[in-house]
């Protein structure tokens, strides 16, 4: 599960700034300045990645064995500007705790051999 939390990392502070990107840069030169540029480059963009963080927050929901509730959450805060950093915090200490979780299981478990 850790590399699938490094995946979800990574891509939830990309998506996270890409995003501010578009939103604090790019809407207001497009409706206010009448320049579409940067959402027209930054808007596809984003879209794809977000994309990849859908994955990414799936695939770790799914190894760290989250309801369906808890992970459409996690997905929905790649489309709230900023909101993706806070999340990453939670979701990094729901998956540190299952780890402890689960290797506290296992040691508890006999060994059969």
């Amino acid at each position: 599960m850790g590399a699938a939390l490094t995946r979800y990392r990574i891509i939830a502070y990309v998506v996270g700034v890409v995003l501010i990107m578009l939103v604090v840069v790019g809407m207001p030169l497009k409706y206010i300045w009448d320049e579409p540029i940067v959402v027209e480059t930054i808007g596809p963009g984003h879209g794809f990645l977000y994309m990849i963080y859908l994955v990414a927050a799936f695939d770790l929901g799914r190894r760290a064995h989250w309801p369906l509730s808890r992970m459409i959450l996690v997905m929905l805060a790649g489309t709230v500007p900023f909101v993706s950093f806070y999340a990453e915090r939670v979701v990094v200490g729901w998956a540190r705790a299952g780890q402890r979780e689960q290797g506290q299981k296992q040691e508890r478990e006999p060994v059969k051999g």
